[in-house]
């Protein structure tokens, strides 16, 4: 098996350390996204040079593999795991589900609405992300959620650093995450971490908070 698959890298010039770099890398952070970095600019051009490769090898772990080429963007999802735009299956396996935190979700799950409502409202940037202040998101997170963002400085900047690994998000490293005048932008790979079914489930949610909460609009 090992001959086999150094022989068809062979014949799209890739070694199979190579080969390797990428699986790891694809592996270990769940995501490759081509505008994130010049490495995974070059990981996910060899990607395109493999990609029959690397979703047989995937396919044998039952791992699921989701690539949007508007994005250029990778995703690996484990078994049984419901994904945007591939179909269910049977398989109920959570050993390799990634752990996200109730906060996480719930962050998540608020930029995908408001991912959402600046689509609707073509409010997008030519590379499809969406620009929000974080006194916009905290007001969502209180209507749609009733909750609101840590209290702390320090725990929001652990969790916008965590999207940001999720490639969900850009911020600056040392965002002042207690000034009004702080932004974020939310990248489109959004819509393949948040299914339509979980984002409806908001809807029920937002309704049933306060009639008198202020509106806001994104920029």
């Amino acid at each position: 098996m090992r001959e086999a698959l150094q022989a068809r890298l062979a014949e799209r010039g890739v070694s199979s350390a190579e080969f390797s770099d990428l699986m790891i890398r694809l592996l270990d952070r769940g995501v490759l996204c081509r505008d994130e970095s010049k490495r995974e600019a070059e990981l996910y051009d060899r990607f395109l040079q493999v990609r029959e490769l690397v979703e047989d090898y995937l396919a044998v772990l039952r791992i699921r593999l989701l690539h949007e080429p508007r994005f250029n963007l990778l995703r690996v999802f484990p078994p049984g795991a419901e994904v945007p735009g591939l179909p269910d299956t049977e398989d109920d396996s959570h050993a390799l589900r990634q752990r996200l935190s109730q906060q996480e979700v719930a962050l998540i799950l608020v930029l995908r609405a408001e991912y959402d409502k600046s689509l609707r409202e073509g409010q997008l940037d030519e590379h499809g992300q969406a620009l929000l202040s974080l006194e916009a998101l905290n007001l969502s997170m209180r209507n749609l959620l009733g909750r609101s963002l840590p209290e702390t400085a320090t725990e929001r900047q652990a969790l916008l650093r965590r999207l940001r690994q999720l490639r969900l998000i850009r911020s600056p490293a040392e965002m002042d995450t207690d000034s009004e005048e702080a932004w974020l932008t939310i990248r489109p790979g959004i819509i393949s971490l948040v299914t339509d079914t979980a984002l409806a489930q908001l809807a029920p949610q937002a309704a049933e908070q306060p009639e008198d909460q202020p509106e806001y609009e994104t920029p």
